[in-house]
Formats: C-alpha cells, sequence, structure tokens
C-alpha cells in the first residue's frame, strides 16, 4: 500500500473502516532522517489521552521532531477531535479494540518502514496492546507516558472529579473547542471507567508479550496513575525498559516537563537508531 502524501505540517483524513479519521504530520517523510539518507529515522507515531485529539496536542508534534529528527504522525481516535463519532455507549474493552481496529489500518495507510509508538494516558495503553499483540516488524521502539494497565482508587477518584467538572462546570465547553462531539468523546471514556464493571478491568498482560525496547515516563505527581503502573511495565516486559520518573509533574509529561520529555524520547530514539542501524 502507498502511504500518505507526507508534507510537513500537513492535516487531513483518512478512511478506516468507514470511519474518517483526522491526522497531522510534520518533519521529514517516512524514511528519512536529518540528513536525508533513506531509512534514516522511524517515523513517531503520537497516541493522545483520553480526552485528546491532535490538535490538543498543541506544539508537542513539531517540538519533537526538532528533537528528534523524526517525522511525527498525530491522529485523532474515532469520536475524537475532528474525527467521526463512535456510538455510545463505547465497550468497556474499547482500548483493545482501537488498537486492532484503528491503530493497525492508520499504520497500515502511514506505510512507514520504521515506526515508534508515542502512546499518552489512553494511548499509551493502546500502544502498549499493538506492541504485545502484534508482530510488527515496523515497530522499533515505544515510549509510554503516564500509562494505565489497571484501575486504581486514586485515579478512579480523579475520573469522578472529571466527570463533576463535566456536568457543572466549563469542561464541556473547554473540550467542545477542539472536538466535533464533546459528549461523545467525554461520555465514551468517562462513562466507561466509571462503569461498575470496569473496576476489574486489567490488560497487564498485553506486557508479556512486547519485544521491542520501552521507555516510561511517568510524573511523579500523576493523579490518575501511581508508580505501580510503572512497576508493572518494567516488572512484565520481556525486552529492555527504561523509566523516566519526572518530579513536580502531574499526568501530562509532555506539558509539564516538556524539556525532560523530548530529551528523553530524542535519546530513545538515538539508541533504537543505533540498534537498527
Amino acid at each position: 500500500m502507498a502511504g500518505l502524501a507526507w508534507r510537513d505540517g500537513a492535516s487531513g483524513f483518512l478512511e478506516v473502516d468507514g470511519n474518517r479519521i483526522e491526522y497531522g504530520m510534520w518533519g521529514p517523510a517516512p524514511g528519512t532522517g536529518k540528513a536525508g539518507s533513506p531509512d534514516a529515522a522511524p517515523t513517531i507515531v503520537l497516541l493522545h489521552e483520553g480526552l485528546g485529539c491532535v490538535a490538543l496536542w498543541r506544539d508537542f508534534p513539531e517540538q519533537l521532531a526538532r528533537a528528534t529528527g523524526c517525522g511525527v504522525f498525530a491522529f485523532s481516535r474515532p469520536g475524537y477531535g475532528q474525527s467521526d463519532p463512535k456510538p455510545l455507549p463505547w465497550p468497556l474493552d474499547y482500548m483493545i479494540r482501537e488498537a486492532a481496529d484503528t491503530l493497525a489500518p492508520v499504520l497500515d495507510a502511514l506505510a512507514a518502514p520504521a515506526v515508534v509508538l508515542v502512546g499518552h494516558s489512553d494511548g499509551a495503553t493502546i500502544a502498549a496492546i499493538h506492541a504485545g499483540s502484534v508482530e510488527d516488524r515496523r515497530l522499533w521502539g515505544v515510549v509510554l507516558m503516564a500509562p494505565h494497565f489497571f484501575t486504581e482508587p486514586e485515579g478512579l477518584a480523579s475520573i469522578a472529579e472529571a466527570r463533576t467538572a463535566y456536568d457543572g462546570g466549563d469542561l464541556r465547553v473547554r473540550l467542545g473547542k477542539y472536538h466535533r462531539d464533546p459528549d461523545n468523546c467525554f461520555r465514551g471514556w468517562n462513562d466507561s471507567w466509571l462503569h461498575p464493571e470496569f473496576r476489574d478491568w486489567n490488560v497487564s498482560d498485553c506486557l508479556d508479550y512486547v519485544r521491542v525496547p520501552v521507555l516510561v515516563v511517568q510524573g511523579e505527581d500523576d493523579q490518575y496513575g501511581s508508580v505501580a503502573q510503572v512497576d508493572e511495565v518494567a516488572d512484565r516486559c520481556y525486552a529492555p525498559v527504561d523509566v523516566m520518573m519526572l518530579p513536580s509533574c502531574r499526568h501530562a509529561p509532555h506539558f509539564d516537563q516538556t524539556e525532560a520529555t523530548l530529551d528523553g524520547i530524542a535519546s530513545f530514539c538515538e539508541r533504537l537508531r543505533q540498534i537498527n542501524a
């Protein structure tokens, strides 16, 4: 399959299973690097959080392209950003389904010869599920920012607070600036996490099958997940795992500690280039 026509700063839509998926791209095209030599650098694919989208990465993709010399590709999953909505209620295994039904075909459409997945929160979990479920020879490594693989009381309490802010505060208005259907993305995400049966949700077994290097980036003050999530990755992954615990950082390392996060990902990508040279 031919890859998407790549142009630095371009955006558009691709079709996945009848759904229009919003995307953006920054930096060099797949198969090129800082010096423009073939296959010199992987393409970084960003997977957003549970209330994120392409626009809510802000300028991080452009910064990441500069810091790593890699092309950066971001997309909004169904129900998010300007992508088509997804029927409610979402199934409680929606992250497993997103890995198979959205991420995999998006990677096929991108047609990059080498890929590094960089996921945040839900996006980190989806990235890990893909890495542990599919023998994807394009995949060089995975960066997990604030991942979660099982529920924790503190995280569920923070998600309940988000519902209060949405129903009675200004969160719905703020999300409406970035999402075509804010109710679709918020209710899909929030109602799933607060469903009584979701308390037993656990996808840690995907980590047992990850066979590419992993970088975990976690804020010490993350309100949605504790260091137990990080320990799960380090304990269960067969592949090498590097861990960055960032002080004065909550759930969004790429915003709370931007420089440290960029430096960590750039160093990780450089090591992957050396491994795969």
